[in-house]
C-alpha cells in the first residue's frame, strides 16, 4: 500500500475510522495511477478507478471531488518526496552552490526515474490540465532557497536575483523532464540524471570561454 497519505511521526495517532479512510484514499490513488499508466489519463474514467479500487463510485467522490484532483495529489506526493530527500540527505551547512544544485537535481532525477511510466502519463495530464501555468513554481522556490543561501555565504555577486535564477532552473528542469519522459528510440539512451547534471554545469559555468568577451554587435 502506498504511504502517500500517511501521517507524519509527530502527528497524533489516528483512530480506526480515519485509518480506514486513508487506506481507501490510498487505494483509489494507487488504482488511478496504475490505470493512467496503462490506458492514459484521459481514457480512464472515475468508474474504472472505483472498480479497480473495489469501492462504489460515490466513494471516489468522498475522497476526490473530481478526477483532476488526482493530478494535485500526485504533485503533492512528489513535493513531499523532494522535501524529504533534501532534509534527510545529511548535507553540510557550508555546502557549495554547485553541490547543492546537483543534489537537488539528483533527488528530482531519482523521483522520476523510479517511476518513469507513471511520470510520462501524469506529466502529460499535468500539462494538459494547465497546471504549469496555474500552480506556484514550487521547484523554482526550492532552487531559489539554494541560491539565497549561496548569496548569504558571499558565494555569488550581491546583485543576483535568487528567485529569477530559481525559476530559470525550474524551467530547465521541466524542459529536460519533458524531453526525457517522451524520449523515443533515438533518444532511448537519454538519462535524466546526466542531463540535469549537465544543465547545472551550463548555468554555473556559462557557454562562453572564460575571459572571452562577446563580440561587438554588427551595425545593421
Amino acid at each position: 500500500m502506498d504511504d502517500t497519505f500517511a501521517t507524519t511521526d509527530c502527528a497524533a495517532p489516528l483512530g480506526r475510522r480515519e485509518r480506514n479512510k486513508l487506506k481507501v484514499r490510498s487505494r483509489l490513488y494507487d488504482s488511478a495511477l496504475k490505470l493512467f499508466t496503462e490506458k492514459g489519463y484521459e481514457q480512464t474514467s472515475v468508474d474504472e478507478i472505483a472498480e479497480a479500487a473495489d469501492v462504489a463510485r460515490g466513494t471516489f467522490f468522498n475522497h476526490f471531488q473530481r478526477k483532476e484532483d488526482l493530478i494535485s495529489a500526485w504533485g503533492e506526493q512528489r513535493r513531499a518526496r523532494l522535501r524529504d530527500g533534501l532534509s534527510t540527505s545529511g548535507i553540510e551547512q557550508q555546502e557549495t552552490l554547485r553541490a547543492a544544485l546537483e543534489r537537488c537535481m539528483r533527488i528530482l532525477a531519482d523521483i522520476n526515474e523510479e517511476e518513469r511510466d507513471v511520470t510520462r502519463s501524469m506529466l502529460m495530464a499535468w500539462v494538459k490540465a494547465g497546471r504549469p501555468m496555474q500552480e506556484s513554481p514550487y521547484a523554482g522556490e526550492i532552487f531559489a532557497e539554494v541560491v539565497d543561501a549561496a548569496l548569504e555565504r558571499g558565494e555569488l555577486p550581491a546583485d543576483i536575483n535568487a528567485y529569477r535564477v530559481g525559476c530559470l532552473l525550474r524551467d530547465i528542469y521541466l524542459g529536460t523532464l519533458y524531453r526525457w519522459s517522451q524520449a523515443e528510440e533515438r533518444d532511448a539512451h537519454l538519462e535524466l540524471s546526466t542531463e540535469l547534471h549537465a544543465a547545472c554545469g551550463i548555468i554555473l559555468d556559462g557557454i562562453l570561454p572564460a575571459g572571452r568577451a562577446e563580440p561587438a554587435a554588427v551595425p545593421c
